[in-house]
């Protein structure tokens, strides 16, 4: 069966402003998400993530509320523009816990895609698997650039 969302979380030893930077700027998130990032910060506004590995994804800023959410559509294959039919939506909602800050992220609209179910649910698999990857990454890099520790 598809997934219509995956969700992840993490807790982060570091406030919420910096952790906001840190998942908004491109700077930071060419560094713990991808290899290169480009990002237009208003609704509208045009994604471009980089990985060596895995090609170059076109997204589009939906909604930004600093500091606490931002969406975003990105597409598959590695190249196209978000349309209908060939996008997920990413949300980022960040929230203060004590000293630190809640992330979680959610994936949404894996049913929507086009292809096979089969596809649709190793797609879903796969991204499940790379936010954890992702965010594990994002946990170092704030731990090394705040100097604070992270745990999940």
């Amino acid at each position: 069966m598809v997934p219509d969302r995956i969700e992840s979380e993490v807790l982060i030893e570091a406030p919420v402003d910096v952790v906001w930077s840190i998942v908004t700027e491109a700077e930071h998130v060419g560094k713990w998400f991808s290899d290169s990032a480009e990002i237009e910060l208003e609704p509208g506004g045009k994604a471009v993530l980089n990985w060596d590995e895995y090609g170059t994804r076109l997204g589009r800023v939906e909604r930004v509320e600093p500091p606490r959410f931002i969406s975003f559509r990105w597409a598959r294959p590695a190249g196209a523009e978000p349309t209908e039919g060939n996008s997920t939506l990413v949300e980022f909602t960040l929230s203060a816990e004590g000293e630190g800050t809640r992330l979680q992220v959610v994936e949404s609209g894996f049913r929507e895609l086009d292809g096979t179910d089969e596809e649709k649910a190793e797609y879903a698999e796969g991204n499940t698997r790379g936010w954890a990857k992702e965010l594990g990454e994002l946990r170092e890099y704030v731990s090394e650039h705040v100097g604070a520790p992270a745990r999940r």
